[in-house]
């Protein structure tokens, strides 16, 4: 029995990351993980920082850290306009590691000159890379 697929677009403000057909995504939405299947009922929703989990037709997984964004499905095709997103494959763990540390050294204190919304995302976003990384054992 095949399973029904769908098109997958993946968007950051830079350039398309990618098209293609798949047969299910899991999706970090700002109130929990949600799957799409193919001819999900319409949906808009935000997302947070988390793991994107993709599965083609063929049955293959591909697993992105996703830093936020938005998730638009409807008419049999899903458009995610990603914040940033990595695969796995991508994800440079010491880097993401100095990344955390320099956040939150600039979190120590009340200064005035620190942009601190700005630390609390970088730090999040290096947080999800190292989250996904460690749990798929991906290391440098």
């Amino acid at each position: 029995m095949e399973t029904a697929a769908y098109t997958l677009s993946v968007l950051t403000p830079e350039r398309p990351v990618f098209e293609k057909d798949v047969v299910s995504i899991v999706a970090p939405g700002s109130e929990g993980y949600l799957g799409i299947l193919a001819h999900h009922a319409p949906l808009i929703t935000a997302l947070g920082p988390g793991k994107l989990t993709v599965t083609d037709p063929e049955g293959n997984v591909e697993i992105y850290a996703v830093s936020g964004g938005f998730l638009e499905v409807g008419n049999n095709e899903a458009i995610l306009l990603a914040d940033t997103i990595e695969a796995v494959s991508e994800i440079d763990v010491e880097r993401a590691r100095r990344a955390e540390a320099r956040a939150r050294e600039r979190l120590k204190g009340l200064r005035t000159d620190i942009d601190y919304p700005r630390c609390y995302n970088a730090m999040a976003r290096a947080q999800n890379r190292l989250r996904i990384a460690e749990a798929l054992r991906v290391h440098v």
